[in-house]
């Protein structure tokens, strides 16, 4: 019996954890993109260069701010829904959302040297990557998300050899 609560549970949470983990990278991926490029405009740069100033504590307190500072995009959202406007309330969760990872994954890049000076930051930032790429080195290792990724390379290779016979002419 077992073994089939365990096939079942399988069934149901690995494309899950599949598409979290898809997601989740690709979306780090480009935000990080994005957010380097705007760390380009002088003012970003400025304010990143004074970041790393501070001390670690209050490294702390800017790494967590952004956090209070998505809260009125979070009220908006529960607004929408009150008033039967469930696209909008799904629009404002899923910006807030993004908004919120760009602007954390951002300040984790510009404020990880000083947050390691904290210890406890230090162990529980070394515990979560453990974590976390023990997690995603179990879902890489899914027949089913090599698959995909196969079937993905495989329409990619398509794809560009179809534009470039297009734009060969």
């Amino acid at each position: 019996m077992k073994v089939h609560l365990k096939y079942a549970l399988e069934l149901l949470l690995v494309p899950f954890a599949a598409a979290v983990v898809f997601f989740e990278q690709t979306l780090i991926r480009w935000l990080n993109g994005i957010t380097a490029a705007l760390a380009r405009w002088a003012p970003i740069a400025a304010l990143e260069a004074w970041l790393k100033t501070l001390p670690p504590y209050v490294a702390l307190l800017a790494f967590v701010a952004p956090s209070i500072l998505i809260l009125p995009i979070k009220f908006s959202a529960i607004y929408f829904a009150m008033h039967h406007m469930f696209v909008a309330a799904i629009a404002a969760v899923v910006f807030g959302k993004v908004l919120a990872t760009a602007i954390v994954a951002r300040l984790y890049v510009v404020l990880r040297p000083t947050l390691m000076a904290i210890g406890w930051f230090a162990r529980l930032d070394t515990w979560f990557f453990y974590w976390r790429d023990r997690a995603y080195a179990f879902v890489r290792a899914l027949p089913a998300w090599q698959k995909a990724r196969a079937a993905i390379q495989r329409m990619r290779l398509r794809l560009m050899e179809l534009f470039s016979a297009l734009f060969a002419r």
